[in-house]
This record gives structure tokens, C-alpha cells and sequence, in this order.
């Protein structure tokens, strides 16, 4: 649905256009089809600038790009009637109606029925009672709500969201998470830019980690488990040295550590060892209070990479 072969984009700078900025560098990426994919970096890292390539808005300065099928710089319109985007500023027309901002966009796009295209996301975004207003008058998240609506109006098959809960309160972000879902339940691809991980975390199939260039790509719980391994709590009553040698000497459980009255253990597949340890700590004659894995956020994957990949460049610049 979205590939990039060794996508770049370099901007010319400076006065007479002769300093380099790389914006984003030869960026590998398959989405496929259904899927919803995050979008994760810090800012500046690059992420608008891979989003208006991916739509045509601009040119790659080098690499291949198909969307739906579609070649960037051979099959730009056709791309163009495919995909919705929703900025992080949508730039609404202030001065009309809500409704009157849809049908703009309802010609543009030439759709059969505009009517009832306007009609269906007005009232699935909670806005039909308000559609005679002029959207001047609406507050940020009814903006973001009827930008939303705008992107969403041609069913475009492949959906770009740049912070789509940014500035809505929380029954409006809400209202849109559960859109999200929606959307994905209907086989819809969603290119998801954000930096609410949370959010990323709860809707995201696969995310990509990106600072200029690719940091990491992956299910959350794949990139949890490759940057800090899985770790189970065993909370005892009490603890000796005898339970401890037990739960080392079970076969794949990589360490164990003690905290207090707690062993915890590093290990690759809890699922079939929890058993096995359960079962030497009773014999050891342990009483077994508790069990539970502890699950690393999102947001401490990202930050890790982050730090490392900048930590990496730090240490590039001294040495040259």
C-alpha cells in the first residue's frame, strides 16, 4: 500500500543555496494494506517532510515511492484522489461555513453524491447541529473534528494523520480514537504521525522510530522485547537463597535479580517458563504471592533509540 525505496529529501539553504539540510535519509518503508502505522520522532526529526513526499506535495530529492500502486512523480493525481491528509494545522477557511468548507472539497474531489458524503462525516463527528456556523466560530477541536471530516469525505483508501488529537478535549479525542478504530475495522491503511505514545501504542499495528533516518521499525511489543527482554515479578512472603538457586538453575531464565521479597527474573518466553519457575519456588517451599510481568512503555523505547541514535552522532562529530 505505502513502499519507499532510499527515500531523500534535501533542502538548499542558505543565501546562495549551496548548504545542504537532509531532511530525511533513504528511508526503507512497507505498509501494508489494513494496516495502521505510527509515525514516531522527535521534532525536526523529518516526519511532515516523509508525509508530503508520500502525498506528492513535494518532490524527493532521490528514491522510489508507490502509494496504492501509484508512482510519486508519474501518478501524482491519481495518489492525490487516493489519500486523505490531516495536518497538524489544517488550514480551514474561517469565514464559511462548515458545511460550506466540505463541499469545497466535495467538487474538488468530483464526488457523486456530496450530500450525503457532507452529511455522513458531519454527523459522525458530532457537527451537523453546528454545519451553518462559521467555522471562525468553533473552538480547536471542533476545527480538528471538521478536518477530520474534510480528509475522510472521498474515502480515500490510504488515510495521513499528523497529530490527529492535538488541542481536542478528551471526549473529542475520544470520539476520534474510536473513529480510528472504525476506519481500521474497514481495512483502511492509516500512516499515523504523532507524539502521544499512548496513542500510538493503543492504535498502531507497527511503528516506525525516525530521527532523519530510520531508527526502528516493529509491533511495540517486538521493540519492548528487543531493547529490554521480558521480565516476571515472582512476589514471595518470603525469600532465601535456596529459591533463588532454584529459579537460576531453570533452564532459559537468563537472570534473576532480588528486590526485597521479590525475585525478578529475565527470561525470553514467560508464557512456558512461568510455569517451570512456579513450580521450583513451591518446592523450594516458597509461598507465592503475586506474579506479574512488567511491561516497559512505549514512550521508554522511544526515548532509548532517541538517545542512543543522538549519543551515536555526538560521538561522530568528536571524532571527525
Amino acid at each position: 500500500m505505502i513502499k519507499t525505496q532510499k527515500l531523500s529529501k534535501i533542502f538548499k539553504i542558505g543565501k546562495k543555496q549551496k548548504t545542504e539540510l537532509i531532511a530525511v535519509d533513504q528511508l526503507d518503508l512497507d505498509v501494508a494494506e489494513g494496516e495502521v502505522f505510527g509515525f514516531l520522532g522527535p521534532n525536526g526529526a523529518g516526519k511532515t517532510t516523509t508525509v508530503r513526499m508520500l502525498t506528492s506535495l513535494i518532490k524527493p530529492s532521490s528514491g522510489e515511492v508507490l502509494v496504492n500502486g501509484f508512482r510519486i512523480g508519474v501518478q501524482d493525481t491519481e495518489i492525490r484522489r487516493t489519500v486523505g491528509i490531516l495536518t497538524e494545522s489544517p488550514g480551514l477557511y474561517e469565514r464559511l461555513t462548515a458545511e460550506q468548507n466540505l463541499r469545497i472539497y466535495a467538487e474538488l474531489y468530483d464526488l457523486d453524491d456530496p450530500d450525503k458524503a457532507i452529511k455522513k462525516y458531519l454527523s459522525m463527528m458530532n457537527l451537523w447541529e453546528r454545519r451553518m456556523d462559521a467555522v471562525g466560530s468553533y473552538s480547536k477541536g471542533m476545527r480538528q473534528k471538521l478536518a477530520v471530516a474534510r480528509a475522510l469525505l472521498h474515502e480515500p483508501k490510504v488515510l495521513f494523520l499528523d497529530e490527529p488529537t492535538t488541542g481536542l478535549d478528551p471526549e473529542a479525542a475520544k470520539t476520534v480514537r474510536d473513529f480510528i478504530e472504525e476506519l481500521k475495522s474497514q481495512g483502511r491503511t492509516i500512516f499515523m504521525c504523532t507524539h502521544n505514545l499512548d496513542e500510538a501504542e493503543r492504535h498502531c499495528d507497527r511503528v516506525a522510530i525516525f530521527n532523519q533516518k530510520l531508527l526502528a521499525v516493529d509491533k511495540p511489543s517486538a521493540l519492548r522485547e528487543k531493547l529490554f527482554g521480558r521480565k516476571v515479578v515472582f512476589h514471595l512472603a518470603r525469600l532465601s537463597s535456596e529459591m533463588r538457586q532454584a529459579v537460576e538453575d531453570v533452564p532459559g531464565v537468563r537472570a534473576v535479580e532480588v528486590v526485597e521479597n521479590k525475585l525478578v527474573v529475565s527470561l525470553d518466553e514467560p508464557e512456558k517458563l512461568n510455569p517451570v519457575i512456579t513450580r521450583a519456588l513451591i518446592d523450594a517451599q516458597a509461598d507465592i504471592q503475586f506474579i506479574g510481568e512488567i511491561k516497559q512503555s512505549l514512550e521508554r523505547v522511544y526515548l532509548e533509540m532517541i538517545r542512543s541514535e543522538e549519543s551515536g552522532q555526538g560521538q561522530e562529530r568528536r571524532q571527525a
